[in-house]
């Protein structure tokens, strides 16, 4: 079956960094268009990046110029940089898979950014 499994969360300062990645079996990695979204306490899962299988990118405005997507089809994994981090965005972070009508989630890895 699809997996998806997140990591790299943890605790940080305001201002540091993080690389989440997230790698997917059970699936063609390289033909999916893969995407990075967050979800805070009290609020809607918010999408911060795409990367689709030619690599192209997109990002949501108030991240822009903050994070990087990136994709490793070789690895099966797509990456997230976070830079200059801010106490909004503590959150949990998810993965998602996705190709045409087709779906799929991981189960999120917690980031926090707290002094």
């Amino acid at each position: 079956q699809v997996q998806l499994v997140e990591s790299g969360g943890g605790l940080v300062q305001p201002g540091g960094s993080l690389r989440l990645s997230c790698t997917a079996s059970g699936l063609v990695f390289s033909i999916y268009t893969m995407a990075w979204s967050r979800q805070a306490p009290g609020k809607q899962r918010e999408l911060l990046a795409q990367i689709t299988n030619s690599g192209s990118t997109l990002y949501a405005d108030s991240v822009k110029g903050r994070l990087l997507i990136s994709r490793d089809n070789t690895k099966n994994t797509v990456y997230l940089q976070m830079n200059s981090l801010k106490f909004e965005d503590t959150a949990v972070y998810y993965c998602n898979a996705v190709l045409s009508v087709s779906s799929f989630w991981g189960q999120g890895t917690q980031v926090t950014v707290s002094s």
